[in-house]
């Protein structure tokens, strides 16, 4: 069963990126005169996505302006943050545009080439409603660490900071069943990281899953800079 529906999270401020993009959603930054959602929606497109959900709020008219309903072979919806309703609440509101049973969940503002095969197959085997994609760094402290058993199941999340060196992290990118949503009963807003997987996981069987493919989060200078070298060595 192939997972054809992606939500994009493209809402973000860019606050630690004002330095170098300061007028522009941070999806929109610039990588090599491109869009760096350009390079998320290229590669969803040669994974064979056909339906896709960006989540939007901050200047939200300039990406619409620029990607309007279609992007190569993918059709593209909007759901629109009038005011901020927190990562929860984003793909929350997103689902209602979804229309299979599932769907994945990307950020917008990083590159996770992960393989969709791999992750599909073991979202099933295990028959949850939500599984994570988990990364291996060198160093945790910027993103905060996950934890998993010998199931893949996750038994602990660290917050930013509580710990330094290499470990697992959340990588961003998620298959999430549609009825996850509808039966939890979650607010209109809510941080999926704060009021979903830290206060759930305990009861509710989330599971990770290690890809170690290419990984970067533009969120700070640096990251954004070393994109503009590493993109240049992708095909599409």
């Amino acid at each position: 069963m192939k997972l054809q529906e992606a939500i994009i999270l493209a809402g973000g401020f860019g606050t630690r990126l004002k330095e170098v993009v300061n007028d522009v959603p941070k999806v929109m930054a610039l990588i090599n005169g491109r869009p760096f959602l350009e390079y998320v929606l290229d590669y969803l497109d040669r994974n064979v996505f056909n339906h896709i959900v960006l989540s939007v709020g901050y200047k939200h008219e300039i990406i619409r302006d620029h990607f309007k309903d279609k992007y190569k072979s993918i059709h593209i919806d909007y759901a629109i943050e009038e005011e901020p309703f927190g990562t929860g609440g984003a793909i929350q509101l997103a689902f209602k545009q979804i229309n299979g049973y599932r769907a994945m969940v990307f950020n917008g503002d990083t590159m996770f080439r992960v393989d969709m095969d791999k992750i599909k197959n073991f979202h099933f085997s295990k028959g949850t409603g939500f599984s994570l994609v988990l990364r291996e760094v060198g160093n945790v402290e910027r993103f905060g660490a996950v934890e998993i058993n010998t199931d893949n199941k996750i038994t602990r999340f660290s917050e930013k900071g509580e710990k330094i060196g290499p470990g697992n992290i959340n990588g961003g990118v998620y298959v999430i069943e549609k009825k996850f949503f509808e039966t939890m009963g979650f607010p209109k807003k809510f941080s999926m990281e704060k009021d979903g997987f830290e206060k759930l996981y305990e009861t509710y069987p989330f599971y990770g899953i290690l890809c170690k493919q290419y990984f970067i989060d533009i969120g700070v200078p640096d990251d954004y800079k070393r994109a503009q070298d590493e993109f240049k060595e992708f095909e599409y």
